[in-house]
């Protein structure tokens, strides 16, 4: 039997186009939904390969940096080919950005609980988005994320040991200041002087994560095909990114922190970038209009002997020598009172004063010498400072300055006094005069300045994760309270500002 299927009456017209309509419109909606989906995952993928592999762009005539005699290389050409040199396969300058880190999706926004905030610091650092080249990409980092993940101290990129470590401040300061947002364990015994933020408009000072000194060991001199030393690619890029920056033009860079301790670092750029706070060793290589103490800062070295403790440290009874000197002896400039010293002093008894290098256990031996001998001379070289004084402090052996034009790290709230012997150089070369200083010293008095050695080593340590007024840290408040004076110039000059602009 045939059963016959009843129809159902179909809707109106009308109602036909609109129920199409709706229809078109819902397939219009998802489709955009989804185009924009992949579109923004493609734009953040070509973001991500913008920052780690596009080319430095070639330099304009303006910015050519010129030959002072630190790379021994010939000048810039006029424009460097993207394409023909290797020098040039690191990575482009953009605008700033502000890029998701794995910090902060661990937690170590500003104000994360555990965590130093801006508001309790008393330095709120900015810190530039440079790409890799300028900073861990020279240790073997890969940049694949924004910053390396400093969470595991153990893990982070490791800086090149031997006479490297002397320069190395750029590379702990950054490592401090990417740490400051850290929530948990590695961040509670830090110090809250300094803090990272990531909105410009809070920031006290901006910091310029380039490691300068390491560009300058592992990158001065030309390699394969290079026509031009990508040191100084590197200085004349980061001149050109700086200066395009609203930040830098606002107070012409007086408020950004750069850090060339190494004397022949950024010399092409460092004249353009003289505005800026310089974090260096001395200013032995520095015009006053370059660089002066009214506006930079001065770091110690990393020392590289190992440091003593304090029941490890020699009395005075246990250090057989009176004075210790192991280094070049033949040097230039300042330092001809080396070689004047070692012909009155290289026949004294209770004297070790040699030639001396890191080679052949050189590092081994002089952590020996000096902390087998009551002083260790610290003598004026090729620049005012060496390393020389900071191994003489963590190994407790007391430091004799022989450098007229020295300036040294943290004097505004060190009484260098305290724990070294000062003689002038005119007064060291004459025979027997600085025998007669250091023999006069009395056994008291040696102890007196041996405890104060121990009370102020610690402030001359490079570690990660810093402590409290470690190097670090002192560098940190050093550069706090040069702000106090920068801020008042910089408002001050602000005054009138505003009715400039009006009339």
């Amino acid at each position: 039997m045939v059963v016959e299927r009843k129809m159902q009456p179909l809707p109106p017209p009308e109602h036909r186009r609109v129920f199409r309509f709706v229809t078109f419109l819902a397939l219009i909606l998802l489709a955009f939904s989804c185009w924009a989906l992949v579109n923004s995952r493609i734009n953040n993928a070509i973001l991500i390969a913008d920052a780690n592999k596009t080319p430095l762009l070639a330099g304009d005539e303006d910015n050519r940096p010129h030959n002072n005699d630190g790379d021994h290389q010939t000048s810039i050409p006029a424009a460097v080919p993207v394409n023909s040199d290797p020098t040039v396969s690191a990575v482009r300058m953009s605008g700033p950005m502000v890029r998701e880190s794995p910090l902060s999706a661990a937690g170590g926004g500003e104000g994360s609980e555990g965590s130093c905030d801006a508001e309790s610091a008393q330095l709120k650092v900015y810190v530039y988005d440079l790409p890799p080249e300028f900073h861990f990409g020279m240790l073997g980092w890969d940049g694949k994320t924004a910053w390396p993940d400093v969470r595991d101290a153990r893990a982070v990129p490791h800086y090149p040991g031997g006479l490297n470590l002397q320069h190395s401040v750029a590379y702990w300061l950054t490592l401090d200041i990417l740490s400051s947002t850290l929530p948990g364990n590695l961040s509670s015994s830090r110090p809250c002087v300094a803090v990272r933020v990531t909105n410009a408009s809070l920031a006290d000072v901006f910091f310029v994560p380039f490691f300068a000194s390491l560009s300058y060991n592992r990158h001065s001199k030309l390699r394969g095909r290079e026509r031009v030393s990508m040191n100084r690619v590197l200085q004349a890029e980061l001149v050109k990114y700086l200066m395009r920056q609203e930040e830098w033009r606002r107070w012409g860079g007086k408020d950004h922190l750069v850090v060339p301790h190494h004397p022949n670092s950024m010399m092409q750029a460092r004249k353009k970038l003289s505005a800026a706070m310089y974090v260096l060793s001395d200013f032995g290589r520095y015009p006053p209009d370059v660089a002066n103490l009214k506006k930079d800062i001065i770091a110690p070295y990393k020392h590289v002997v190992r440091s003593l403790g304090d029941h490890d440290s020699p009395a005075f009874h246990q250090r057989p020598l009176l004075a210790y000197f192991q280094g070049a002896i033949h040097r230039k400039d300042g330092g001809k009172v080396r070689q004047k010293l070692y012909q009155l002093l290289k026949d004294e008894r209770d004297v070790h004063f040699t030639y001396g290098s890191v080679r052949q256990n050189g590092i081994r031996r002089a952590t020996k010498g000096m902390a087998s001998s009551k002083f260790c001379l610290n003598i004026a070289g090729d620049t005012p400072s060496s390393n020389r004084l900071f191994d003489a402090i963590v190994s407790h052996c007391v430091p004799v300055i022989i450098s007229d034009d020295i300036e040294l790290p943290f004097e505004d709230v060190l009484d260098y006094s305290e724990f070294c012997v000062f003689v002038r150089a005119s007064d060291a070369v004459r025979k027997g005069f600085l025998l007669s200083v250091l023999r006069d010293v009395t056994r008291d008095q040696w102890n007196a300045m041996s405890r104060r050695l121990k009370e102020v080593a610690h402030h001359f340590e490079y570690q990660y994760p810093s402590r409290p007024d470690d190097a670090v840290q002192m560098i940190w408040g050093a550069v706090a309270r040069k702000m106090h004076s920068l801020k008042l110039q910089l408002h001050k000059s602000g005054r009138f500002q505003r009715t400039h602009s009006e009339s």
